[in-house]
């Protein structure tokens, strides 16, 4: 941090703080809310550090709150190998869930079990509806997390256990979809979702404050981390969206300053 705001009093300059900031994150300084800071855990760097706010928030929020995610129960996650993907599944099993996922490559789903992903799904080539049954004695996952959309919809009905909660990020695929909703009536569902960009500045800071309370210890012991695929330099920043767009990166690309000086 290299500057604070006048009724700034949590932070002082020389702080190391990660942060949800409202917008043009791609630079090398951006402002953020006092109260959508964080302290950086001293085992993790500051490339490291820039990978957690807006994923961790999204994970905690959308899992742990609206999800309500147990110990016990069952979290469905898809797109297991992206960033939301990769926290979901290490926050999941640190807090004694089991977690089944879906990612577009046996070498993905390998890198997904390697996480602790109890069963992971190649969508490519299985049925993830049939895969969660098979894994759940026929009874489905307790908690679904889905950016795809799209035919998902249907399909994580089937998926889901009776009292279910299927909580919606993101439309990968589409936003519009077909959907026989006599299941969640009969499944007693709850379909829930939520964006963090919207949020106001006093919700976000109650989701900084969750993860502090909750996710950060994980961090800080090392039982979950950022799983960083690559780094680009700021004024590469359309390779790094090359390298999103091939689908081929597992965990997060991060943006580091001019000639690698910090992200």
């Amino acid at each position: 941090m290299v500057s604070v705001g006048a009724k700034v009093t949590r932070w002082k300059p020389g702080d190391r703080v990660m942060a949800l900031v409202v917008g043009g994150g791609y630079a090398q300084f951006c402002p953020a809310h006092e109260n959508h800071a964080l302290p950086i855990p001293p085992n993790l760097s500051l490339i490291e550090a820039a990978a957690i706010p807006e994923t961790f928030f999204t994970v905690w929020h959308n899992v742990f709150e609206r999800g309500a995610l147990k110990a016990g129960e069952t979290l469905l996650v898809h797109g297991g190998s992206s960033g939301i993907g990769t926290a979901a599944i290490q926050l999941a099993k640190a807090k004694g869930a089991r977690v089944i996922t879906t990612a577009g490559t046996d070498e993905k789903c390998q890198a997904c079990r390697r996480l602790g992903a109890d069963v992971a799904v190649n969508y490519k080539s299985e049925d993830f509806v049939a895969a969660t049954k098979a894994a759940t004695e026929g009874r489905g996952a307790n908690v679904i997390l889905d950016m795809v959309g799209g035919d998902y919809i249907e399909r994580n009905y089937e998926a889901a256990a009776v009292e279910a909660r299927v909580v919606q990020i993101a439309f990968q695929g589409s936003p519009k979809a077909t959907v026989d909703f006599r299941r969640i009536m009969l499944k007693r569902l709850t379909h829930t979702g939520s964006t963090l960009r919207a949020r106001s500045i006093e919700e976000k800071g109650a989701i900084a404050r969750a993860v502090e309370a909750d996710a950060l210890p994980l961090i800080a012991e090392g039982r979950v981390r950022p799983i960083i695929d690559s780094t680009f330099p700021l004024d590469q920043a359309a390779a790094a969206h090359a390298r999103m767009e091939s689908s081929q990166h597992v965990g997060k690309i991060v943006l580091t300053g001019v000639a690698g000086h910090g992200p």
